[in-house]
């Protein structure tokens, strides 16, 4: 294998969100390059889950070998712990990651990143899991890891503004999904700072509070994910602060040696699954 960042992707389970580790009793990582079947492969990575009629979908990026773009790939699971992989579902005349998958009013949505299009493009899934269309342009810019979600009935969109930088963090707000949104007053709410403001997963209410994760990129990209619990979030005010278990992920094992940089956990029956990822550089 040649010089680079080998990522794969692990389940974990915790009693909550923030405290999270390796799921017992299965191989991690679950999905590798090694599964994909469809293209020759060099990564998996930025894993986003859904659960749908007793059936898991993981959605992820697709890094191609000796190809600079991804596309998005599909697994599936019923326990979420063993997994199948079936193949492409999104794929562009350019670079795709970070797929983040919802629902919203019956229908599921996606906001890959899109750095290309210079725009964060909501997709919405004409059949799920495996087709899906544009539908609307959400806010125009480079803006990586487009992380949207919904709080007491207004949606909010956190972006990394500096892509290649990785030192800015800008918010959007709208009353719907579809727009018209526009920045948050108090955007960008973070500038110059590597350690906390690239989005790392799904933005999740917990206890009452969004919880956004973040990933640490000092001393390199993806070194880790902070978690940060939001104590004000209106149309035009905002205010956070680093919760004490953070960071929440950091290397610990030869498949992570390098950096975890993102996760995306689920409440289910009580206790909190996550998929998440990791890297290790490879001489």
């Amino acid at each position: 294998m040649g010089q680079g960042s080998v990522w794969s992707i692990a389940i974990y389970t915790g009693a909550s969100p923030l405290c999270t580790s390796p799921a017992p009793g299965i191989r991690t990582p679950v999905l590798t390059a090694e599964n994909v079947h469809h293209t020759n492969a060099s990564f998996v990575a930025d894993p986003f889950m859904v659960h749908r009629d007793g059936l898991w979908y993981l959605f992820c990026e697709v890094k191609k070998e000796r190809i600079r773009d991804a596309e998005i790939g599909l697994a599936t699971s019923v326990d979420a712990m063993h997994w199948e992989w079936q193949g492409p579902v999104l794929a562009e005349s350019f670079h795709l990651s970070y797929p983040l998958v919802f629902e919203s009013d019956g229908e599921y949505y996606m906001t890959p990143e899109t750095l290309a299009r210079q725009a964060v493009i909501l997709y919405r899934a004409t059949r799920f899991p495996d087709r899906w269309e544009p539908v609307a342009k959400l806010v125009d810019g480079v803006l990586a890891d487009p992380t949207p979600f919904q709080f007491n009935g207004r949606w909010y969109l956190y972006a990394c503004g500096t892509p290649h930088q990785h030192d800015s963090l800008r918010l959007y707000h709208a009353d719907s999904l579809l727009g018209p949104w526009m920045e948050h007053p108090c955007s960008p709410l973070i500038t110059d700072d590597k350690t906390q403001t690239r989005p790392g997963g799904r933005t999740i209410v917990w206890e009452g509070a969004p919880i956004r994760f973040a990933q640490d990129c000092v001393p390199y990209y993806g070194t880790r994910v902070r978690a940060f619990r939001v104590s004000e979030l209106t149309a035009d005010r905002y205010a956070e602060a680093e919760v004490p278990e953070s960071p929440i992920l950091f290397p610990d094992a030869e498949w992570n040696a390098t950096g975890m940089h993102h996760i995306d956990p689920h409440l289910v029956d009580g206790k909190w699954i996550a998929c998440v990822d990791g890297y290790v550089y490879i001489e």
